[in-house]
């Protein structure tokens, strides 16, 4: 990637530059801690059809920009639009989260990879939406969820285990059916592959893949859940023609994020919010990071929060660097404990 003056801050950094001040989203900046957002999200009472709503989804993505001018901006999107798109029946209960029917047959969902991106065409008209509105120096983020993250919702279907912690369910399907998973992580790899394209086209800039399960799995595990379809999903992305920059979020992943660094062919890698700040440093070392404050923290506030805040830009403010939280932001985060982090850092 060509480099300028005009380059936005945070493309800066996925180029490899290390910035007077690190660039700044949160995960899930878009949401239920700004009343604006509750307001939006109440017009719509199915959460996949307001994702789904070019224009109200639009809006969710831009309210954060407005409110805090943050570096970037994240399409608001769901990681469980994919298993739709492959007929696998996706509904949201209240206060109970995602609900998948029976896993489809794996030949069917085959067929259907390739067209994953026509069937979430919305998405892409989302981001063009954005894109017309938002600033030149802001950059636009498009997503998805990895293959196995994806794939633990898909394989637990109707037993409904998911949300227990451990993905219990899935990781028990990978040892006793490993070649059931891996069939069904190749036909996510195809499908989130064409999906991540239609995001380029529409006006995406950087593209990230969030492993949100990457957490406990034993290193044999890592490897072939982890590592090898991130892999895999990389080189299709490029196959397709996409040139944008890639983030990877092992989230969880712990000492094998330093692996998943060298390994994985993405222009940085996000850190979680247990990631020790040496091994965040080793990971830098390799290449651009993104990370890692702890949404509990941003929640509570107060000296600690500044104090955490003064901590990650001495460990990592010298290199290239995104900063983030280690997960999502929080639905109860009070709107003055952002506006601290940000005041902190220098980006308001």
């Amino acid at each position: 990637m060509t480099v300028s003056p005009d380059t936005p801050l945070l493309l800066k950094v996925l180029a490899g530059e290390a910035t007077p001040r690190p660039p700044v989203w949160f995960m899930r900046q878009a949401g239920r801690y700004l009343p604006e957002y509750r307001a939006l999200r109440a017009t719509t009472p199915d959460f996949i059809s307001f994702c789904l709503d070019p224009e109200k989804a639009a809006e969710a993505t831009l309210q954060p920009m407005r409110r805090f001018g943050f570096d970037a901006a994240i399409v608001f999107a769901d990681i469980l639009l994919i298993p739709q798109a492959l007929g696998q029946e996706v509904w949201f209960e209240a206060g109970e989260g995602p609900r998948l029917g029976a896993l489809p047959p794996v030949e069917g969902m085959r067929a259907l990879t390739s067209g994953a991106g026509d069937a979430l065409k919305q998405i892409g008209q989302t981001l063009s939406i954005v894109r017309a509105q938002l600033e030149p120096e802001r950059t636009l983020i498009g997503f998805a969820g990895a293959p196995w993250t994806v794939a633990t919702y898909m394989l637990d279907g109707e037993a409904r285990s998911i949300g227990k912690g451990e993905r219990a369910q899935a990781r028990t399907y990978a040892y006793a059916e490993p070649e059931k998973v891996a069939a069904l992580l190749d036909v996510l790899v195809e499908a989130t592959a064409h999906y991540l394209k239609m995001q380029a086209d529409a006006g995406a800039q950087v593209l990230k893949i969030f492993e949100s399960w990457a957490e406990g799995l034993p290193e044999d595990l890592f490897e072939s859940l982890v590592l090898r379809p991130h892999q895999k999903l990389v080189a299709r992305v490029r196959e397709l023609g996409v040139t944008v920059p890639l983030i990877g979020f092992p989230r969880g992943s712990a000492a094998l994020a330093e692996r998943y660094a060298a390994e994985v062919d993405v222009q940085a890698v996000a850190l979680d919010t247990a990631c020790p700040l040496e091994i965040g440093r080793r990971v830098q070392a390799i290449k651009p990071i993104q990370g890692a404050l702890d949404p509990l923290l941003l929640r509570a506030g107060g000296p600690m929060l500044d104090r955490r805040v003064d901590q990650l830009l001495e460990a990592w403010g010298q290199g290239p660097w995104i900063f983030n939280l280690g997960h999502g932001i929080l639905p109860d985060v009070p709107i003055a404990h952002v506006e601290q982090v940000l005041k902190r850092i220098g980006a308001q």
